[in-house]
């Protein structure tokens, strides 16, 4: 199977505009992957014919580019893989800024996996002193999203 310029371009549109977050094609010599998980800055290289070898290596990161290091502290962690929101509405405040206390049970953020919305919940009380991700970015499981300072 090999594809040519203009049916890539046509699968690359069809991914941009679905809610898939990736595709892979591979069959005998030819290999195809698109992904809308990377960060918009870089480009990845795109196969337009056959792989002369059998074997194709992708480099792959250790870390996500946009991950900040560990800070210490307790930490509020995505209960799931989904695009989190930090506001309830796009035009309603943020539910919580650095610095706000924050309660055991009191909703931080909602994140949204095949059209559901799961609010997030913080398991600790204290005050927020960093927020890690940003409003609608795309999260992973565990990924620690807030940073808080026990009371």
């Amino acid at each position: 199977m090999a594809l040519n310029f203009e049916e890539i371009k046509a699968l690359m549109h069809e991914l941009e505009s679905s809610s898939l977050r990736e595709l892979e094609i591979a069959e005998d010599e030819f290999h195809l992957h698109l992904s809308k998980n990377d960060t918009p800055a870089q480009a990845a290289p795109v196969a337009t014919a056959p792989v002369a070898s059998a074997a194709v290596a992708t480099p792959v990161e250790a870390h996500h580019p946009l991950d900040k290091p560990a800070k210490p502290g307790l930490s509020i962690k995505a209960p799931l893989v989904g695009t989190v929101y930090l506001k309830p509405k796009p035009e309603a405040p943020a539910f919580k800024n650095v610095g706000d206390l924050v309660a055991v049970g009191e909703q931080v953020a909602i994140i949204e996996a095949m059209k559901l919305m799961t609010p997030v919940k913080s398991d600790v009380a204290g005050k927020i002193v960093e927020i890690l991700v940003e409003d609608e970015q795309v999260v992973d499981f565990e990924k620690p999203m807030f940073i808080i300072e026990a009371e």
